[in-house]
């Protein structure tokens, strides 16, 4: 694996992206509260730009009216279709779509905090190594 320099950690600051090119492919870096991950720059649902995507959260909720925010900076929306994905490890929070819509039974059942999408981002190994944020790849 050959070592790739993204900047100067101290010009990378929490809550902003760089965008780099290892191996001819667009890889995002992203500094998450002072820690990095990466993800090649390319949505696996339908190949729409994920350094352009919005950065956002979960929003969860334990019982109707009751919602909590959480995890803000660390999900990033594709800005083609909507469709997001854990910055921290690529999957997706998101199920396969249909083009026509259908009326479904709803109901209030316990669920589970995140059903994971049938999609997972590829995801770059980030590191700081002598005060500059490097991508193996």
């Amino acid at each position: 694996m050959a070592r790739h320099v993204v900047a100067a950690a101290a010009d990378f600051p929490p809550g902003t992206r760089r965008m780099i090119t290892v191996n001819e492919r667009a890889v995002v870096v992203f500094n998450v509260k002072g820690e990095y991950f990466g993800l090649y720059n390319k949505c696996p649902h339908n190949g729409g730009s994920l350094a352009e995507g919005v950065l956002t959260g979960l929003l969860q909720s334990s019982s109707p009216g009751d919602y909590s925010y959480t995890r803000q900076g660390e999900i990033i929306r594709c800005p083609w279709h909507g469709w997001e994905f854990d910055i921290r490890t690529g999957q997706s929070f998101c199920r396969a779509i249909r083009a026509k819509a259908r009326p479904l039974p709803v109901r209030v059942e316990p669920g589970s905090s995140i059903v994971e999408g049938p999609y997972k981002a590829e995801t770059v190994e980030v590191r700081v190594e002598d005060d500059y944020v490097v991508v193996d790849a």
